[in-house]
């Protein structure tokens, strides 16, 4: 059991104060000056952040916690450059791992933990191949990691719901066995009938109460016509602010008037959009976005997996490498790009009483950074983190 902390001693806040947090049942309760509290200036069940940095605990919007080959041996990149491919892949190599789906996904879970983050969102293949079997693992795993970090997955049909008859039953069946939202691919690419796969994925969002979350890579007009499908859909039934497109790269390959009037479409209908910085497209204009009132967080995708060989799990990397994509350079725009894993990604995850302040979850880390600007550039190493005020990570290492 991680040790439980009554007291955070020496912790610097981004305003440049440092201070005590008093913590009662993993909220805080109260933020003050440093004072002794026993001759020895220590205090019982305390925590001595020693002046580093105390940030909130981070958001990993997006990832793949069932396609990880964290705790494997290297395993050579066996897909082909195009989706296709890698979607084949999958079939003939993950049910063959020598080690469970349960057991790989804690490993990433673990690194991700010691990096600082305390939320995620999963997204979790389901199909007529492997059905519910990557799903139970991951629901194990999220068990198993539930004291360290909160986990909403995603059913993720990635080889579509028409061409793969029977998928959207499984889709429906995944949801009531603990499933937090319900997912879509390429309606038009991959299903080639955008009605069909649309109208099946919201009918169970609907009937079940759950959110939607489609990972959207199709480019130019195509995108932009399943976009807006997807807002229609999304006002029709009411579900402003539960609805998200993962990647949206058609919004960075239009021109900016086509991007400006989708993203008003967006904002109108309470759709959100996860980005994890792809290389291959164009980045989504993050600026214009935000200044449409767009809810935009991010996450690491792929992290050493069956899509990708790259990634450590430390999303505050993957912010400074969407920052760094962006040319964002002035310390307003480093502040924006934080905000992609913290504070946005708490409104797009529904998450309240989110931040350092008083009432808020105890849930932060400490890193050692000048400030919030210098630890999404530089992403040094973190130190303590700290969930529902116990300790669950130091120096890297789980707890």
């Amino acid at each position: 059991m991680p040790a439980s902390y009554t007291f955070i001693d020496n912790a610097r806040l981004a305003d440049g104060r440092v201070v005590r947090l008093t913590l009662d049942q993993g909220t805080i309760a109260a933020i003050g000056p440093m004072r002794a509290r026993n001759p020895d200036g220590t205090a019982p069940n305390t925590l001595d952040a020693q002046q580093a940095l105390l940030l909130p605990a981070l958001f990993d919007g997006h990832v793949h916690l069932d396609k990880t080959l964290t705790g494997l041996p290297w395993l050579p990149h066996g897909a082909g450059p195009d989706r296709t491919s890698r979607i084949e892949n999958d079939k003939k190599v993950l049910p063959y791992l020598p080690m469970p789906t349960r057991e790989r996904a804690g490993n990433l879970i673990r690194k991700c933990v010691a990096h600082g983050t305390g939320f995620m969102r999963s997204h979790v293949d389901i199909d007529t191949h492997c059905r519910l079997d990557r799903l139970h693992g991951v629901l194990q795993a999220r068990e198993d990691h539930a004291s360290a970090i909160d986990i909403q997955l995603v059913a993720f049909p990635q080889s579509g719901v028409i061409r793969d008859p029977g998928t959207l039953e499984l889709l429906d069946e995944a949801v009531k066995e603990g499933a937090d939202l319900v997912g879509g691919m390429d309606p038009c690419i991959i299903d080639r009938d955008p009605a069909g796969q649309l109208d099946g994925i919201f009918a169970i969002a609907d009937r079940r109460g759950v959110g939607v979350d489609i990972h959207l890579h199709e480019t130019g007009e195509l995108g932009l016509f399943s976009l807006q499908e997807i807002c229609k859909r999304s006002r029709a039934l009411g579900l402003h602010g539960k609805v998200t497109i993962s990647h949206g790269f058609c919004l960075g390959t239009v021109a900016e008037s086509s991007a400006l009037a989708a993203a008003g479409l967006m904002a109108e209908a309470g759709v959100m959009l996860a980005t994890h910085g792809a290389a291959k497209w164009p980045l989504p204009p993050l600026a214009l976005l935000r200044e449409q009132g767009v809810t935009v967080f991010a996450g690491n995708d792929d992290v050493r997996d069956t899509w990708s060989p790259y990634g450590t799990g430390d999303v505050l990397a993957r912010a400074a490498l969407i920052g760094w994509r962006a040319d964002y350079r002035r310390d307003d725009q480093l502040e924006h790009v934080f905000e992609l894993i913290t504070t946005g990604a708490a409104r797009a995850f529904g998450v309240n009483n989110y931040g350092i302040d008083i009432g808020m979850r105890a849930d932060f880390f400490t890193v050692q950074a000048e400030n919030l600007q210098e630890a999404v550039a530089s992403h040094p190493a973190r130190g303590w983190v700290v969930k529902g005020g116990r300790a669950v990570a130091r120096d890297g290492k789980p707890l």
